[in-house]
């Protein structure tokens, strides 16, 4: 059985070979001794409560119960979601009472076979990595202390104090004054009667689609990408719609398609909601992204005269600096983002409803601001990425070699500095750069590509592979003849 690890956003597993009930025991207990030693030193009796709930997936709410009776048999009190929840609407609702935080049962965007479980602090954002490492320390040892108890688990609804929160976080009547007309893909997962519920209820006409739970998500990735969201595409085909939204399976990501049904990636959409924000609602603050996030975020940055923070990969660095500073809008590559005044997590519901707020506030196609947009900044950047499938060893090996000889030159660029905050960021300029980093859950190395023109950014891609290809062909060489 392989060991309980934490990634970038919690523990994750397939269900059933390395994710079992014995396994979120081990978690569950980890959990309940950080949270003995972190909320209830000399409190007293007054045991504030742990809250637990799941997404869509196979066994997840019985993996929830399971791990709500585990807190309970320590003398730590849980109450379970009354239903699945989203992510965000979980992470809102340890705010709004005391609580020692929450565990969230989700494998996010991860197949279906796959099951996770996270833990979400009392101030609604991800674990730091000095949480996470303090529980990952008590997994083994906590595991075997506790007799579980068949306790009746209380139940709560995380619904309605969020959607009420997001009543205050996006503008519905100026939504509903807009005549628009939005096609919504469910995905099977947390975000349905959470999103179409809100846009209904604010008056827009919409269709949604695959609005129930499936563990298999129709046999797809829940992730918001075009390869997985085809029957909506072919819904914006058949119909005019203005907008075309969805979410990932824990409805933390968002994924957005234009008028036409073109999918709008999540730089374009962090880049785009900036401009929303500055622009129609007057707001400003800083702009955190992560190191593998568009720099089209600091051209807007020059342009609003705004400070741009970047922080490693991850959307618990990008909280992190939510909760210390004042923030505009804080994003990463991958779909995440939260805005000022939100929780310091991401939130794919809301995402989706600030694209709607900015088409109602423009009155113009999305395609059309993206235009104005690209015109105001002066510039059309293109950005790739793409995966090195290495093992652990290897990947080390090449990270050790690229550190300490960098490449000074790839097709024919000078490398201006190197960024090394989080893998090796190889910059030409201020946009055209390279980032190359290892996955903290894979045996993959990850590469992220952004230029001023997709014949640079192609042939950076062609070189760097090419030279990364050798050195790799040269480990392996040596690796053989041990």
């Amino acid at each position: 059985m392989a060991e309980i690890t934490f990634g970038t956003d919690g523990w994750r597993a397939i269900i059933a070979e390395d994710f079992t009930f014995e396994n979120v025991r081990k978690v569950a207990c980890a959990v309940g001794k950080y949270i003995e030693e972190t909320y209830y030193q000399g409190a007293g009796d007054k045991r504030v409560p742990v809250l637990v709930g799941y997404d869509t997936r196979f066994l997840a709410d019985r993996f929830a119960y399971h791990a709500a009776r585990v807190l309970m048999s320590m003398g730590i009190p849980a109450k379970v979601a009354d239903r699945d929840v989203p992510t965000p609407a979980i992470a809102w609702a340890v705010m709004l009472e005391p609580t020692a935080g929450a565990l969230q049962l989700t494998a996010s965007h991860n197949p279906p076979e796959y099951c996770g479980i996270k833990y979400i602090p009392h101030y609604g954002g991800p674990a730091t990595n000095e949480i996470t490492a303090k529980i990952s320390s008590y997994v083994e040892s906590a595991a075997t202390a506790t007799e579980i108890q068949a306790f009746k688990v209380p139940t709560f609804d995380a619904q309605a104090p969020y959607l009420e929160a997001l009543r205050s976080r996006v503008d519905l009547q100026l939504i509903g004054s807009a005549g628009l007309k939005i096609a919504y893909d469910a995905n099977y997962s947390t975000s349905r009667d959470y999103l179409d519920k809100i846009l209904i209820e604010a008056g827009v006409e919409v269709a949604v689609l695959h609005n129930w739970r499936d563990p298999l998500f129709g046999g797809n990735m829940p992730e918001p990408k075009p390869e997985y969201l085809k029957d909506l595409i072919k819904l914006m085909s058949q119909r005019r719609f203005d907008l075309g939204l969805a979410t990932d399976g824990d409805a933390d990501r968002f994924g957005v398609l234009d008028e036409n049904g073109n999918y709008f990636s999540p730089n374009q959409l962090l880049a785009l909601l900036t401009r929303h924000l500055v622009k129609n609602r007057k707001q400003t603050g800083a702009i955190v992204r992560t190191v593998a996030t568009t720099h089209l975020l600091n051209k807007l940055a020059a342009i609003y005269g705004l400070a741009v923070i970047e922080t490693p990969v991850g959307f618990k660095y990008v909280g992190e600096r939510m909760r210390s500073g004042d923030v505009l809008i804080g994003g990463e590559e991958s779909g995440g983002v939260s805005i000022q005044g939100h929780i310091p997590e991401k939130d794919g519901i809301l995402g989706n409803l600030l694209v709607v707020e900015m088409l109602a506030c423009e009155r113009k196609s999305l395609t059309k601001i993206w235009a104005e947009l690209e015109e105001e900044v002066g510039v059309s950047l293109v950005y790739r990425r793409a995966d090195l499938d290495l093992n652990v060893g290897t990947q080390r090996i090449l990270m050790d070699a690229l550190s300490e000889n960098p490449f000074p030159e790839i097709a024919g660029q000078k490398v201006s500095h190197l960024n090394r905050l989080d893998g090796l960021k190889f910059c030409f300029d201020d946009l055209n750069w390279l980032l190359v980093r290892p996955s903290g859950t894979e045996p993959l190395v990850r590469l992220h590509f952004e230029g001023t023109s997709a014949d640079k950014v192609d042939a950076v891609m062609l070189d760097f592979r090419r030279m990364v290809d050798e050195i790799v062909r040269r480990i392996e060489s040596k690796n053989q003849l041990k």
